[in-house]
């Protein structure tokens, strides 16, 4: 047996057994489904997210438009309205589309602000990869006579974590990302391939398959962390399109190779020269990659939260006048001090991508805010001044020794009367080493997407039920009007 085609045991076995073999995985997928979906809330009114709108919306009507595009329904008339929408499917102007359209537009409006979660040692977004080609699928197969029970979608959530964090950290992610590649984009297609390969029934040799198919479709560069541009506002959703069509493909009986992830001219030895193959299959059913997720409090490259952290400490922790910093000193991994330093004021992909921009809006903004990066913020004097008090961004051994795994930074400020103040942060808020609470999750729900609709998704994932359809997720889904949430706050 390959090691593709024991991935792909392990994966399959897991169907009708989740909750007896990691009894804590489908409370985790359903935290998963409502950070996610706040993540696609948030990120539908974007206009990066509305080209993939526009895009998809030429396949609007046709026979297999059954997939909902979220953030697409016009506002209800109150929030009554919304309730009462019983088993109507959606408002009349939503947009339904093929389900690989879908799938590309719900995980370019996942992924469309930074606000995603994140597997540490992968360096990938599970969520807005795996949860949209989840949805999807499961709306599809609905409308389409093979009904989905809650069940299915959470444990195909579960299979889809495991399928991309297992390709991402055997593909050996630091010099794969090092290399040129963004790994959301490359792992992603097999987390997608996973989930839709869970929700077709496919045994071993389908879902084996499925991952063969689904390395041929991997794709996605770093460039834009070079010269700028839209495409990593893409790479989600098309990872989650490759995936799906990876699997759609299998179910129409193409077959794929026998070992795509670890065979000789396999995924982790085509893109990375330091593959780690082990990682693929070791220790299956012991660790779960739904274990290692972050969940992200802050809009921004989340190797940068450590510094972010150590910055916001100094402010508030060790009430640092920040009116007084005259110098900034910041360490983290190499990966950081190599593809994070840039001005941060040119665009909001480099804000967010900014180690230098992202320091000093700890230190005078509230990057826990997606309105820190809107274009007016961005473009406050005040933070470009901050952000030019940063001298140095270097590499420290210590962060590289646990990079990506755990992450570090360290932030040293030094103050007009020559003090100078330190911290360091080593295993960020919202990660393994330091998770959100349930709490401080839905505060993070509320933000983002806006209070109302921020309840409306919560109360719609918690009503997925273990079995029965799924119709009624979909109709509260439906119904939730994105501009209300510009208009409760943040950046739209």
């Amino acid at each position: 047996m390959t090691q593709t085609a024991e991935l792909a045991a392990f994966l399959t076995g897991l169907q009708g057994r989740v909750s007896a073999t990691r009894p804590a995985a489908l409370t985790q997928a359903r935290s998963a489904l409502v950070d996610t979906l706040a993540c696609m809330v948030h990120g539908s009114r974007l206009p990066w997210t509305q080209a993939a709108h526009r895009l998809v919306a030429t396949e609007h009507g046709g026979a297999d438009a059954h997939s909902t595009v979220i953030g697409s329904a016009g506002p209800p008339s109150d929030d009554a309205a919304a309730n009462a929408a019983g088993t109507a499917l959606a408002a009349a102007d939503t947009l339904r589309v093929s389900v690989r359209g879908a799938a590309l537009a719900n995980g370019a409006a996942a992924h469309a602000f930074e606000l995603d979660d994140v597997h540490e040692e992968a360096i990938s977004h599970p969520g807005a990869v795996v949860v949209p080609a989840a949805l999807a699928l499961a709306e599809h197969l609905d409308a389409t006579g093979s009904p989905q029970r809650g069940i299915d979608l959470l444990e195909a959530i579960v299979v889809g974590y495991e399928a991309m964090g297992r390709a991402g950290i055997a593909v050996g992610p630091a010099a794969h990302m090092l290399g040129g590649f963004h790994p959301t984009s490359m792992s992603g297609v097999f987390g997608a391939a996973a989930a839709a390969g869970r929700l077709l029934g496919f045994d071993r040799a389908q879902m084996t398959a499925a991952l063969g198919v689904a390395a041929t479709l991997a794709s996605g560069t770093m460039e834009f962390a070079a010269s700028g541009g839209m495409t990593k506002r893409l790479h989600a959703g098309r990872a989650a399109e490759g995936g799906v069509t990876a699997a759609l493909m299998v179910a129409e009986g193409f077959d794929g190779p026998a070992d795509g992830l670890a065979g000789t001219y396999g995924f982790c030895h085509v893109f990375s020269p330091e593959p780690q193959l082990h990682l693929l299959t070791e220790h299956l059913g012991g660790r779960w990659m739904f274990d290692e997720i972050t969940v992200k409090p802050y809009a921004a490259c989340s190797d940068l939260h450590p510094m972010m952290q150590a910055a916001e400490e100094l402010r508030h922790d060790e009430q640092v006048p920040v009116d007084q910093i005259v110098r900034i000193e910041a360490e983290g991994p190499t990966k950081a001090a190599t593809q994070n330093d840039m001005d941060g004021t040119t665009s909001v992909m480099a804000a967010q991508y900014s180690a230098q921009f992202n320091v000093a809006a700890a230190l005078l903004a509230d990057p826990a805010d997606p309105a820190t990066y809107s274009p007016t913020a961005i473009a406050d004097p005040a933070l470009a001044d901050m952000q030019a008090k940063v001298v140095s961004l270097t590499a420290a051994p210590e962060f590289d020794a646990t990079y990506a795994w755990k992450m570090g930074g360290r932030v040293r400020v030094t103050l007009s009367d020559g003090s100078v103040a330190e911290r360091t942060v080593h295993g960020q808020r919202g990660s393994m080493h330091s998770p959100l609470a349930p709490a401080e999750l839905m505060a993070k729900v509320h933000r983002v997407a806006g209070s109302t609709i921020g309840a409306r998704v919560h109360d719609a994932v918690e009503a997925v039920p273990d079995s029965g359809p799924l119709t009624p997720l979909w109709a509260r889904l439906a119904v939730m009007d994105t501009r209300s949430a510009g208009r409760e706050g943040g950046t739209r």
